[in-house]
């Protein structure tokens, strides 16, 4: 059984940082491309970073320099790693693993930024 479960979210200040955790199991971490989505209220889910099992990363420009993508083969896990957040960056935040045509996806973390 396949389970991306995502870590990390809540309540933080304009400014503040925030790290975000996706454990994966059931799956061969290193081959797939492991990517962070978001969803605020009203809006489609966007990309908001990818990672690829060789390590090239890619960011949305609405973040480019301030969030930070990772993997922990080892650990089976992604990292989102959120400085500077700006109140438009409140969403549920998703985990999502994909090779070819299989998709996997996280049920998603809340994460708010308000004063």
């Amino acid at each position: 059984q396949v389970q991306l479960v995502e870590s990390g979210g809540g309540l933080v200040q304009p400014g503040g940082s925030l790290g975000l955790s996706c454990a994966a199991s059931g799956i061969i971490f290193s081959n797939y491309l492991m990517r962070w989505y978001r969803q605020a209220p009203g809006q489609q889910r966007e990309l908001v970073a990818a990672i690829s099992n060789g390590g090239t990363m890619r960011y949305s420009d609405s973040v480019k320099g301030r969030f930070f993508i990772s993997r922990d083969s080892g650990k089976k896990a992604v990292y989102l790693q959120m400085n500077n957040l700006k109140p438009e960056d409140t969403a549920v935040y998703y985990c999502n693993a994909v090779l070819g045509t299989v998709e996997y996806w996280g049920q998603g973390t809340q994460v708010t930024v308000s004063s």
